[in-house]
């Protein structure tokens, strides 16, 4: 990233794709644990941008159970999108999203497609979040935005070129560990690549962060969706859907480091932080802590 020097953060705080409350406090809380001064004392020029607005769920219709809230969800990522765009576009910055639970992937990554054209995904997730609308046991939706900006669910934002957004051979999955049946089928149909914990566990952090980054390689947008779910919830509690046997402390730094170190991304965005769930903002402190080692920051 030494050829990033300026950094746009934007906050979505959207918590109607899943069912817990407290993830619209995200932003919030990525913020007051100092977001921008950790950026900055790395050498970073960082301008925050404030937040998009998001409808609450005592007010939004849910219309639908298969896809819960989806109109006011999709509104909320069409101001994202047109946001994220801009900053790509015209600030010349690396667009940093502070979701919020993780539908609102679905508005960055197809406002970094409307500002460079099609890129590449890396989403660090335990979960796949490839579930459409008649496969997902919830209805929740941010338990589909990948499947969204791959083109499966039949989503689209207004102002906005239909998905998908990213090409299925240039999105890598890392750290997951919980997969539903239909989100099985899919990675099979659109042979995406997928490294589970278990390949953590095998071949090593390093290893599989190789293998995700030459699969995301390539022109456009290369693009960072870090769920803090990831981590395993002795590290990270305040999450919304946690989930055993995730990455170390030590791992999710070094998948960071390695990113960073590759020195291609263009965009970031990090999601699902839950301060209600939290213990003493250890969670939120973390986030900022990756993202910093993402954008650059060494032990020496």
């Amino acid at each position: 990233m030494d050829d990033v020097r300026k950094v746009a953060i934007l906050g979505a705080p959207l918590d109607l794709g899943t069912e817990r409350r407290g993830v619209d406090m995200g932003p919030s809380a990525l913020r007051y644990s100092g977001l921008d001064e950790r950026l900055e004392n790395i050498g970073l020029k960082v301008e925050d941008f404030g937040n998009v607005e998001a409808e609450m769920p005592e007010i939004a219709p849910v219309r639908h159970e298969e896809a819960r809230f989806l109109p006011a969800i999709l509104a909320t990522c069409a101001q994202l999108a047109s946001r994220v765009k801009h900053i790509a576009q015209e600030e010349g910055a690396l667009p940093l999203v502070l979701g919020g639970d993780h539908s609102i992937a679905m508005g960055t990554i197809a406002g970094l497609n409307a500002a460079t054209g099609p890129g590449g995904v890396l989403w660090m997730d335990a979960h796949g979040d490839l579930n459409r609308p008649e496969t997902s046991p919830s209805g929740n939706v941010h338990g589909m935005p990948l499947a969204a900006a791959l083109g499966a669910c039949g989503f689209e934002l207004e102002g906005f070129v239909a998905p998908p957004w990213v090409d299925a051979g240039r999105v890598a999955l890392v750290g997951v560990r919980s997969l539903d049946p239909g989100e099985k089928d899919l990675v099979r149909e659109r042979g995406i690549k997928v490294l589970t914990m278990a390949d953590v566990d095998r071949r090593g952090i390093a290893d599989v962060m190789r293998d995700a980054l030459d699969v995301v390689a390539g022109p456009g947008f290369v693009h960072v969706s870090l769920d803090v779910d990831v981590c395993d919830p002795e590290i990270a509690p305040g999450v919304g859907t946690p989930v055993r046997g995730g990455l170390s402390y030590r791992e999710a730094h070094l998948a960071m480091e390695l990113i960073a170190e590759w020195g291609a991304v263009t965009s970031m965005e990090v999601v699902e932080v839950n301060p209600i769930l939290d213990h003493a903002g250890s969670t939120g402190q973390l986030a900022v802590e990756l993202v910093a080692s993402a954008l650059g920051a060494r032990i020496l």
